[in-house]
């Protein structure tokens, strides 16, 4: 018997649909149209395009390929597209239940398809980080040599997760997350056509909100918990998917925020002033509560390095270290690991003392300098360098600052308009009480009192 030849598969080796199936397993899309989020991977002439297009033998084979992308990105979608559209046999391994003897198996098949003529083989493999390095060193030669076509599929950095000959031999395609209204298309595709819901039941815009939050970028998750609710809702009668039917399904409560309304500026508007007051407490409750509701990290991630900088400030310049290093880390890892990240952030900008003086003294010069103070530079700080500017008395009686005691000279550095003007003024808090006594030194040795 044929290895691939197994009950429950189509002609091209794909498992076949039943109604009995998950909804996400019957809503994967069936043509190129039906993808989303991932229009970069399949214009005309790209890898993937090639292997969904049925194979010529006039035409340049495709390359073997990786897939790299968060969970629910539609990996395994592109490649039952392949498997469907293009006429090649199609494998499918898991690398969390096969071993070396089963890929060496589908590889003697498919080139015993290719000398006979039978056409050939896509083999999809799925997690492919979780196959060891002698499993993956089983791949080499098939995809060297073309005996197979591979579509490889991970979540974890190829970088890392597989082998360098692998890598070298198949070309790395990443698949982007997928925006919220990508999801909202599949959901609402799925309660329409005739594969998932049918039509039978409608979505209240409420109930859709909250499980677009639950499901993130996940379009798998997110039809997984449109059906258990859609059952939730068809065993009470409702002719309707309510809010409260999508919460009894995952048993997770909608947190009331509108990202667009009011709630998203109040809790915010409370998040930055609890950070702001030192009540660590409170700001970790209004962060949690805009991490449930779906937020997006990097704005709550800006709003930490700005309370870093303006209510922080020099009393604790380590703060904005701090913050800046949570939103670039943010940036990196993405949720839900990024909820760590933001609460270190939040802790520390809480607990820290705090100063506004930087706040204030660039507010007062910005009002200054929009006044109308703005003076000429003096003439001793101007540029010197260019033809001419020695003539005009341009750098003439500067003051080399590392000359002198402290490297600090006693000059005037602001325009006359300006000579005494006091911008900075720090407080006694933390660090910033260091910088006070400093910098009365500071401005002692630039009046010439040293």
């Amino acid at each position: 018997m044929d290895l691939f030849d197994a009950a429950g598969a189509d002609d091209a080796g794909v498992p076949s649909v039943n109604a009995g199936a998950p909804l996400a397993v019957r809503m994967r899309p069936a043509e190129l149209g039906e993808v989303v989020g991932q229009a970069h991977l399949l214009e005309p002439g790209s890898p993937l395009r090639r292997l969904v297009e049925p194979a010529e033998a006039s035409r340049i084979a495709p390359p073997s390929v990786i897939l790299w992308g968060p969970p629910g990105t539609g990996k395994t979608t592109l490649a039952y597209l392949v498997a469907h559209a293009s006429g090649r046999r199609f494998v499918e391994l898991s690398a969390v239940t096969a071993g070396v003897k089963d890929v060496r198996a589908v590889v003697d098949d498919s080139r015993r398809r290719l000398v006979t003529g039978a056409g050939e083989t896509v083999l999809f493999i799925d997690e492919v980080h979780r196959f060891s390095k002698s499993q993956q060193d089983a791949l080499l030669p098939s995809v060297e040599n073309r005996w197979v076509t591979l579509i490889a599929a991970t979540t974890e950095n190829p970088s890392f997760s597989v082998i360098s000959p692998l890598l070298s031999r198949s070309l790395l395609l990443t698949l982007r997350p997928l925006a919220e209204d990508d999801v909202r298309v599949l959901l609402r595709r799925a309660l329409t056509d005739e594969r998932g819901l049918g039509g039978t039941l409608e979505l209240d815009e409420d109930a859709e909100s909250h499980l677009l939050r639950l499901a993130g970028a996940d379009a798998r998750k997110a039809l997984t918990i449109l059906e258990a609710a859609a059952g939730t809702a068809a065993s009470s009668g409702e002719p309707r998917i309510t809010l409260s039917a999508v919460e009894r399904a995952v048993d997770v409560a909608a947190v009331r925020y509108d990202k667009a309304g009011d709630q998203h500026y109040d809790v915010i508007s409370a998040f930055i002033k609890s950070m702001r007051g030192s009540d660590v407490d409170a700001a970790l409750h209004y962060l949690a509560r805009m991490i449930v509701a779906g937020e997006d990290p990097r704005f709550i991630a800006r709003r930490i390095v700005i309370a870093a900088s303006e209510d922080v400030g020099m009393a604790d310049p380590t703060a904005l270290t701090t913050a800046v290093a949570a939103a670039q880390a943010v940036a990196l890892i993405g949720m839900p690991e990024a909820q760590l990240v933001l609460a270190q952030a939040v802790v520390h900008v809480a607990t820290a003392p705090k100063s506004n003086a930087s706040y204030k003294a660039i507010g007062a010069a910005i009002a200054d300098v929009r006044a109308g103070k703005a003076g000429t530079v003096p003439p001793h700080l101007r540029d010197a360098h260019y033809a001419g500017a020695k003539g005009h008395g341009h750098g003439e009686g500067y003051r080399y600052s590392h000359d002198h005691p402290h490297g600090i000279a006693a000059q005037q550095y602001a325009p006359d308009t300006l000579a005494t003007a006091r911008y900075y003024t720090p407080t006694t808090h933390g660090h910033e009480r260091e910088v006070s006594a400093r910098l009365d030194r500071i401005r002692a040795l630039l009046r010439g009192e040293g």
